[in-house]
């Protein structure tokens, strides 16, 4: 690897993943030019030497950097590199790690085990890209001076690598079958034809003020109603929720982390959208603007959204109306809820691909709205196709 070049995330996860399979012991036997590459200093060695050890050493240091608890040990079990375990066979390192997390080894494969590998991969990424931004040094002393001058352009290789258009057919597979999603990457009141869109929501089912930019708010914003002169008639989608949180929510009291409260999309309509699942995953944090979010409420409230998709379709064939067969998830809780763009994609994929995995013939898209946040889901989507359905036996 070059001295500009920025290692890809999905690459290296790639890499990351095998080495989980085959063990520390086996590093050998592998063939592993990202990481391989990565490990290499600047003027080490020759291209194509083996650098086992120092492979070894910088996932050591990725898994360090993690900062601790339980993410890095079931990370440390995982691969091999907590003390003891580094000729254990695969399955054993993974039913430890599952351990770690109190799950079962089947739901840690599907959930938690592409979170730690995501977050191992992240780490790489980081060293790499702090280590192409130290100047190689000559003869161990001062940094080498030609650097380009801070306005020159940067080399195409260090550019984000682009992902066009603003939609994505993406093969997937669940239960062993391949399937498609579409990945979309634009503002979420920029969505057309969709019968269901997920939106994030706090506990208190308190929608944000229009004209902020979470996408509850952008929901909000599109789903009113106006009139020619752009002036405010009916806040459809704040009056369907705050309806359906009288009726169903104790007056002054919070739902349930988990919770999906359905309503009409307003002004969405017109724009091919038929409903809002608003899925209660973001915990207010007393004396404090912020949110706790936990992986496992995202899960529960995706989870819930495809039940929910199930009864009202029962309603529908009652009253004679098309069913909903397509719905489109953002990130949840990856924007004010703190989770990461790896952590919230797991934790939503977990639900999206049990549903799969039984049969649901729902029509998936996920939402991103920036470019580099798109590459990583596309990458960890893409990763699902070439995932083994079965560990084999040690």
């Amino acid at each position: 690897m070059s001295p500009t070049q920025l290692p890809d995330h999905g690459a290296v996860l790639a890499e990351v993943r095998e080495v989980r399979r085959a063990g520390i012991v086996r590093l050998r036997e592998l063939r592993l030019p990202v990481l391989t590459g990565m490990s290499a200093g600047p003027g080490e060695g020759s291209p194509g030497e083996p650098r086992f050890p120092a492979v070894e050493r910088l996932l050591r240091t990725a898994v360090a950097a993690i900062g601790g608890g339980t993410l890095q040990e079931a990370a440390e079990f995982s691969l091999g590199l907590a003390q003891g375990t580094r000729d254990w066979p695969p399955a054993d390192r993974r039913r430890r790690a599952a351990q770690v997390y109190g799950v079962s080894v089947e739901r840690f494969r599907k959930n938690q085990e592409l979170m730690v590998l995501g977050q191992v991969a992240e780490q790489l990424v980081r060293l790499a890209t702090g280590a192409r931004a130290q100047p190689p040094t000559a003869g161990g002393g001062a940094a080498v001076s030609d650097a380009p001058e801070p306005s020159a352009a940067p080399e195409p290789s260090a550019r984000p690598r682009p992902l066009a258009p603003s939609h994505h057919r993406i093969p997937v597979r669940a239960g062993g079958r391949g399937r498609h999603v579409t990945l979309h990457i634009h503002a979420v009141d920029l969505l057309r034809d969709i019968d269901v869109v997920v939106s994030p929501s706090n506990t208190h089912l308190a929608l944000p003020e229009p004209y902020k930019s979470s996408v509850a708010a952008s929901l909000r914003r599109a789903g009113a109603v106006r009139d020619p002169a752009g002036r405010l008639v009916e806040d459809s989608v704040r009056d369907e929720l705050r309806a359906w949180s009288e009726r169903f929510a104790a007056p002054g009291l919070s739902v349930a982390p988990g919770t999906v409260a359905p309503t009409g999309a307003g002004a969405l309509a017109w724009q091919g959208i038929r409903r809002i699942y608003h899925a209660a995953v973001a915990v207010p944090r007393p004396g404090t603007n912020d949110y706790d979010v936990q992986p496992a409420d995202v899960t529960r409230a995706v989870t819930r959204v495809f039940a929910l998709l199930a009864e009202e379709n029962d309603r529908s064939a009652d009253a004679g109306l098309p069913p909903l067969r397509s719905l489109c998830l953002p990130l949840l809780g990856a924007g004010r809820g703190g989770l990461t763009a790896t952590v919230s994609f797991a934790a939503v994929w977990a639900a999206v691909e049990a549903e799969l995995a039984r049969g649901g013939d729902w029509d998936v898209h996920f939402l991103v709205r920036r470019p580099e946040r798109a590459l990583l889901v596309a990458e960890l989507l893409a990763s699902t196709e070439g995932a083994p359905t079965e560990e084999p036996g040690p």
